[in-house]
């Protein structure tokens, strides 16, 4: 299973979500028989790569804020 596709954090990958959907509209038989496994496959790399580069970012930032925090700290044990 994959997260809700149409998100601000997934216009990257806007063309593959809408192939997905075109190849689910054509019917169920279409689906059932795999016709619509590469395009799934598509958005399933698109989703991934986008969240690897999210998670990327938050790790920076998280790492950048922890810093700011030790910076503080040791601004106080000096000055105690």
């Amino acid at each position: 299973m994959h997260p809700h596709l149409h998100t601000k954090d997934n216009i990257a990958c806007e063309e593959v979500m809408t192939a997905l959907e075109e190849c689910h509209a054509r019917g169920f038989l279409w689906k059932s028989m795999g016709m619509c496994n590469d395009a799934k496959q598509q958005v399933t790399l698109c989703l991934r790569a986008e969240r690897l580069k999210r998670t990327a970012k938050n790790r920076e930032a998280a790492k950048a804020k922890r810093d700011k925090i030790k910076q503080k700290w040791a601004e106080i044990e000096e000055n105690s």
